[in-house]
């Protein structure tokens, strides 16, 4: 039976490998003019970048959302279930609009459009001067005259092409400038970030973004439970006003006859007609005002608790490539693409030759 190989016959040994690495060394340091004026080069290309590259500019802002108790309502609405009292018909919206949909909000092009087109200062919308420093002008200049917009004009008078160069802009900031996260996915804080070369728009646009998706939020949050607490409002002063005129006749009524014969009816009958409807009606005023207060109570339950913990303020925090880091990271850069180049170009001149 022949022996088993447990090697094979084209394995390298030690002394090859020593022999091989000692060739490359011997080869790279040939080279050294090569890597060395590639790492010059290296050296000026970062410097330029560092010098060029217009430092970028963090406005941050965080805040807590706490959505509202909706758990004290359910045991609200168990006991007045027990006395005939429904408070599903009152307005709850606790599937409605979750918590986590506020960050996607600050990416809806609605939000976005509607904070670019606020004003930057007196004079200047915020859209134009992100137009300005970015130099979407020149940039889109074959496709579109921006220069001659005027995002002043309210939304629904925008020709078609203005109101795309609106979206475009949205969608620049959403994808490139934009950031919405939570830090902790088991907190309720959430961080909101615009990323800009211009320090004075990131921190405006960033006030500008978070004071209206939040209003909007709390407006959305309250919408229904506020419509049913302004009916039950009007339903209350109206009864109440029936109430009153209702006992202004009964009291009228009541003075026609002061002092009615107790064996004549008949003397009495408007007067009574007029006690019944003054029954009625403090009995429906009574029921309305119950709900009332009960709707008032929903309606404080449902408003969320958005309170800001951190808003951007000047100096911002700026991230740049400094003077030496850039040289350094250049020259690496440049150094090593030379060097691999070196070492493929090498291993193709041995394969050629061996072949």
């Amino acid at each position: 039976m022949a022996e088993s190989k447990h090697f094979s016959n084209d394995q390298f040994t030690l002394k090859e490998v020593l022999h091989n690495l000692s060739e490359w060394l011997s080869y790279f340091l040939s080279k050294w003019k090569v890597l060395a004026i590639a790492g010059a080069i290296g050296l000026v290309l970062g410097a330029l970048v560092s010098v060029l590259k217009k430092p970028v500019f963090h406005a941050e802002t965080s805040f807590v959302l706490e959505e509202g108790d909706q758990g004290g309502m359910n045991q609200m609405a168990g006991l007045a279930s027990l006395v005939g009292v429904n408070l599903g018909s009152l307005g709850s919206t606790s599937g409605l609009f979750q918590g986590d949909n506020i960050m996607e909000l600050y990416r809806s092009d609605r939000m976005l459009g509607e904070t670019l087109l606020s004003p930057f200062n007196d004079s200047q919308l915020l859209i134009d001067r992100f137009v300005e420093f970015e130099k979407l002008d020149r940039k889109w200049a074959s496709k579109v005259d921006i220069t001659s917009m005027d995002f002043s004009l309210p939304r629904e008078n925008f020709p078609v092409a203005q109101d795309s160069v609106l979206k475009e802009v949205s969608k620049l900031i959403r994808e490139n400038q934009l950031g919405v996260s939570k830090p902790d996915r088991k907190m309720s804080i959430i961080m909101v970030s615009i990323s800009s070369k211009d320090e004075a728009f990131a921190k405006v646009f960033n006030e500008r973004l978070v004071d209206k998706v939040n209003s909007f939020y709390h407006e959305t949050k309250t919408k229904k439970t506020g419509e049913n607490l302004a009916i039950l409002q009007s339903q209350a002063d109206s009864v109440r006003a029936i109430l009153d005129e209702n006992l202004a006749e009964y009291a009228s009524a009541t003075d026609a006859v002061p002092y009615a014969n107790p064996l004549l009816s008949s003397a009495t009958v408007d007067t009574r007609k007029k006690q019944i409807d003054v029954q009625a009606s403090g009995s429906v005023y009574q029921e309305i005002v119950k709900n009332l207060e009960i709707a008032r109570v929903n309606h404080r339950n449902n408003s969320p608790l958005i309170q800001i913990i951190d808003s951007p303020r000047y100096p911002l925090r700026r991230t740049e490539i400094r003077l030496v880091k850039g040289m350094v990271l250049g020259a690496i850069l440049i150094g090593l693409l030379t060097f691999f180049s070196l070492y493929f170009q090498r291993l193709y001149q041995k394969h050629v030759q061996e072949s």
